[in-house]
């Protein structure tokens, strides 16, 4: 019996402490004061940064700058704010303890330029062998276009295992759109019934004969 009331005093203790340290924690949350925060975010060099990332970790929340690189949205006194867009440096901003209610900053910007090694492009690895490479080449002697590469064969090949690129797969689109559009409200008539259709085909079969 000891030995139970022992470990329910235990676990009683420990419940209690925990309790404790869950209200002392929330107690310290609510004492942290509610900033509205504002801001311009700006390029060093051009002026108002439109679409910069002004981000809250601890919170998981944040905002974007409109048109002319202003910002606003609440945050907690100590919160830790971070500043980013494509092609700038990353900045951090901590909200002092001494910050007013309404509380206004500017955020510079500055660029992050990456320089890139530079890169040889075998099989010329220098310029008089690229220009060796260009005066070798077996080309026509008048300066005109190979009449093998407009072979009508070839050019029809190409063009029926060529696929639509986007403008044209987007036209097609927008045709099968228009015309499903345009016979909504008319008739389904079936080929098949009309005799003119007929007539044509026994006209085909006896020419072909």
């Amino acid at each position: 019996m000891n030995v139970l009331n022992n470990k329910f005093l235990a676990a009683t203790v420990l419940a209690l402490a925990c309790c404790l340290s869950f209200s002392q924690h929330a107690e310290a949350q609510q004492q942290k004061r509610v900033i509205q925060l504002s801001g311009i975010v700006m390029d060093t060099v051009s002026g108002p940064l439109p679409g910069v990332h002004v981000y809250i970790p601890k919170a998981g929340r944040g905002v974007t700058t409109n048109a002319v690189g202003f910002f606003s949205l609440p945050v907690l006194v100590g919160d830790s704010i971070i500043i980013s867009s494509v092609g700038y440096k990353r900045q951090h901003y901590i909200v002092p303890a001494t910050a007013t209610e309404f509380f206004t900053i500017i955020v510079p910007m500055v660029e992050d330029v990456t320089y890139l090694k530079e890169i040889v492009i075998l099989p010329y690895p220098t310029e008089e062998v690229f220009k060796e490479a260009v005066l070798a080449l077996n080309l026509p002697p008048d300066n005109t276009i190979d009449e093998k590469n407009l072979n009508a064969e070839l050019l029809a090949l190409i063009l029926k295992t060529t696929p639509m690129d986007g403008p044209l797969n987007q036209r097609y689109a927008l045709n099968q759109w228009a015309a499903s559009q345009n016979d909504k409200f008319m008739p389904v008539t079936n080929p098949f019934l009309n005799p003119f259709n007929w007539v044509k085909f026994f006209n085909g079969l006896k020419k072909k004969k």
